[in-house]
């Protein structure tokens, strides 16, 4: 469903502008502490001076944070389905500035989409792109059935701008072998799910550097619980053995918490599915997901997933204190109750809950991504944190983030590649959103009106497509009909 005409225009994409921050407050992510009263100068999207007695280019813009405003890298979404622009521009008005999408996103969007962010032609965070490969098309994936495929999928993959292969869960051995290899040579990063013939730990041997989601763990590498019920929890003396896997190899994991958390509440629950839908932030949700959130398979299962969850932040806690590379993801959109934007918000409050301190919790949606993106393209500019050569990906905030990380979702403006974005511009944007949405509804509306006129029924509840009288309504109850699987 397209969405977006005459009437819900979004501002135009500022330029890139000379921009001079001054008496602000840096949280640079790169070094412990605040750096108080400062002056950050950015020129042609890069940052090019920080401190105290910088001067001010001549014609400069200066964004004045009056000693009381925080400045900070902008947020990195590292496990993400969002290729809407509507979608893109939410991500962008709640301070994401990087993302990596994880695979299905249409080829328009990688091909194009992205390359008119780049070019200043769109508003949207950077967006880095995964392929997703499977070895059935069980999942809706590309289907790479041996070792010929695989080699040729890597080569398809770099020639139409992809960054990464994502491996799924039943690939063939061979054909991950060849992946592996491959890749490697290409330069492209191996990420994705554990494959159930390979296992995590022969994965990340052969070079996967990053597992998609921490749960992944749970299907690869723990040992099933011994007992009845099928979602009990591993032994937790087996989270040192995949801590020392992890260093060994210096691989990362998406410390996907929220992801876990929202499955674990609509599981078996269609009414938390009903709640997600009424909340005040569904607002933004794209008429498309409300007809799709409805239908996901959670909601009918049995059991609860309670005490895999509590296990799932031990790891994660125990993966932070090793010093394993965690990135903040939230699988958004796609899992029912994960709205862009609003799901790293919420994913960085988890981790804080599961026991990291608010700086540790900031790293995984900052400077350990610019990390990650560095080690597979050393020639981008370093990325996440405020610093001299960095590129300018920046947060302006109302006060400190890590005495409350409230402010985050609420910036004073965002600045994207060089592009200042301030509150009145983003605030434009979500209204644009609403009011796209609000059209489509009552677009659906009229259709079902002339549909009644015309077939006599006086019910026009009852004669609307499916599709659009979702998008008419609050919400869509659905019948639950897809299964739930690790299809993520």
């Amino acid at each position: 469903m397209a969405i977006g005409s005459a009437g819900a225009q979004s501002p135009p994409v500022p330029p890139r502008d000379t921009t001079a921050f001054v008496d602000v407050n840096v949280l640079s992510m790169d070094r412990e502490g605040t750096l108080h009263h400062q002056t950050v100068v950015v020129v042609d999207g890069v940052v090019v001076a920080i401190g105290r007695s910088v001067a001010v280019p001549d014609g400069a813009r200066i964004v004045d944070g009056r000693g009381s405003a925080w400045l900070l890298p902008g947020l990195a979404d590292m496990h993400n389905h969002v290729h809407r622009q509507q979608d893109l521009e939410l991500q962008l008005a709640l301070g994401v500035t990087t993302t990596l999408h994880m695979g299905e996103a249409p080829h328009h969007f990688v091909g194009r989409t992205r390359a008119a962010i780049e070019a200043g032609e769109r508003a949207g965070p950077r967006t880095l792109v995964a392929l997703a490969v499977d070895g059935s098309p069980r999942y809706g994936h590309l289907v790479v059935a041996d070792a010929d495929d695989a080699r040729a999928a890597v080569r398809i993959a770099r020639s139409n701008g992809y960054g990464f292969i994502k491996v799924y869960n039943t690939l063939p051995a061979a054909a991950f072998a060849a992946l592996a290899a491959e890749a490697g040579e290409q330069g492209i990063g191996l990420v994705g799910h554990g494959v159930a013939d390979v296992g995590l730990h022969a994965q990340l041997e052969a070079g996967q550097s990053l597992v998609a989601h921490a749960e992944e763990f749970f299907y690869t590498f723990f040992p099933i619980p011994a007992g009845e019920d099928p979602n009990a929890a591993p032994d937790e003396d087996r989270i040192a053995l995949a801590v020392d896997l992890l260093r060994r190899h210096g691989a990362a994991v998406v410390a996907d918490l929220v992801t876990y958390e929202t499955i674990a509440r609509q599981w078996g629950r269609p009414d938390v599915v009903e709640a997600f839908l009424r909340s005040p932030e569904s607002r933004y949700l794209h008429p498309e997901l409300r007809v799709s959130w409805p239908l996901q398979g959670y909601a009918r299962r049995s059991g609860s997933l309670e005490d895999r969850l509590r296990f799932l932040r031990r790891f994660v806690r125990a993966m932070h204190e090793a010093g394993v590379p965690l990135l903040s993801g939230t699988d958004a959109p796609d899992i029912p109750g994960l709205l862009p934007g609003y799901a790293l918000h919420r994913n960085l409050a988890a981790l804080v809950e599961a026991g990291l301190d608010p700086q540790a919790a900031l790293a995984t949606a900052t400077r350990v991504p610019g990390e990650f993106v560095r080690r597979h393209r050393p020639e981008l500019p370093v990325s996440g944190v405020v610093a001299e050569g960095a590129r300018a990906d920046l947060l302006l905030v109302a006060a400190d983030p890590l005495a409350d990380l409230a402010p985050l979702a609420a910036p004073l403006g965002v600045m994207a590649d060089g592009r200042w974005y301030p509150r009145e511009d983003l605030d434009a944007r979500k209204r644009s959103i609403l009011e796209a949405y609000a059209r489509a509804a009552a677009s659906a509306r009229e259709a079902g009106s002339r549909q009644a006129d015309a077939t006599g029924i006086t019910d026009r509840r009852l004669v609307l497509p499916d599709a659009i009288a979702c998008a008419a309504r609050s919400s869509c109850p659905g019948s639950w009909r897809t299964p739930a699987g690790r299809g993520r």
